[in-house]
């Protein structure tokens, strides 16, 4: 069979910016494989990923809305394929390493919580301080998957992964334009699916903030991703125009102030602590009535650890129906 892969690599030198990670430079996996002669092994981290149990669940797991009954609000992984999406786009402007991208923007969110950022709430509460999405994504994609055997994704998707949200920077600038696609993605279509809900108009954006960015989710993702591409071309550096990202950051801000916090989008959400609280407690005392791709690492890693991988694992339909099976009483037949 003829080498596609490494005619890849050759179109690779010849057309991507002198800034882009090409994908012959990998650090390679933890456990080496063969190589694929048709594709390219950023190529294969992006089906691993997507062929995976975690990512499958992301359909079935909060965005900002709690099990909504509309079909249309976004969940986890509409969000993922968003952000995918926006990532794309910024790094084909810039000339970056596309499949690179689109591998470190479908895995971002694999070990996000159910029920959103009320569900990593619970754990840093009840399991440690030090609990995030993004650091369990990468304990999902390095140890969870595939039978505790994790999906051994090359060095640079795991990097861009851990390090999509927080202060810390991935070592690529492919990894940074997925930040920054992050956060162009969940700030519009939150407005999108809070104006559906009723929760907020279009003219409740400040004026000052549509006149730089727009007045529709299309127009201000258009006004982002080309500042983006504007400030970050033929630089070593992904950033966004200085007067763009204010607006950004002050609608970002704007989000956390009238739509986050809104007690009506959010007044589930003590229902949710509780819920999960009682499941994690639940857990520990009960270690046996977790799944066997679970209960193998007890010994080695202690019940906490494992009881906290397990309910984060869940999808928000999932802990419903083990609240309800748990806690709640059956009716006789």
């Amino acid at each position: 069979m003829k080498n596609i892969r490494e005619y890849m690599y050759a179109e690779e030198r010849l057309t991507l910016s002198e800034f882009a990670f090409l994908t012959e430079n990998t650090r390679g996996r933890e456990k080496p494989i063969p190589p694929c002669l048709i594709r390219t092994e950023f190529g294969r981290d992006r089906d691993r990923i997507t062929h995976s149990k975690s990512f499958r669940r992301l359909m079935h797991k909060t965005q900002v809305f709690l099990g909504p009954e509309d079909d249309h609000y976004r969940t986890r992984m509409s969000h993922t394929l968003e952000v995918t999406q926006i990532a794309r786009t910024i790094s084909r402007a810039l000339r970056l390493n596309e499949m690179l991208t689109e591998a470190i923007a479908l895995g971002h969110d694999l070990g996000h919580t159910p029920f959103g950022h009320a569900g990593e709430r619970v754990l840093q509460r009840c399991y440690s301080p030090d609990f995030s999405h993004y650091k369990q994504s990468l304990r999902v994609v390095e140890k969870l998957e595939n039978d505790g055997e994790g999906l051994n994704l090359t060095w640079e998707v795991r990097d861009g992964i851990v390090n999509h949200t927080g202060k810390n920077l991935a070592s690529t600038l492919e990894g940074v334009v997925v930040k920054f696609a992050d956060r162009i993605a969940y700030i519009n279509h939150d407005i999108d699916d809070a104006e559906r809900a009723k929760i907020l108009r279009p003219e409740d954006i400040p004026k000052e903030l549509r006149d730089v960015l727009g007045n529709s989710s299309t127009e201000r993702i258009a006004s982002m991703v080309s500042s983006v591409v504007n400030a970050s071309e033929g630089r070593n550096q992904i950033t966004m125009e200085d007067y763009v990202l204010d607006a950004t950051n002050k609608l970002r801000e704007f989000m956390f102030q009238n739509v986050y916090t809104n007690p009506i989008a959010k007044g589930e959400e003590a229902k949710v602590d509780i819920m999960l609280e009682k499941l994690y407690e639940h857990f520990v005392k009960h270690p046996e009535e977790m799944g066997p791709e679970y209960k193998k690492h007890l010994e080695n890693e202690g019940v906490e650890r494992i009881v906290c991988d397990y309910i984060a694992g869940m999808t928000d339909r999932y802990a419903l129906a083990k609240y309800k099976d748990i806690f709640l009483p059956k009716m006789w037949k």
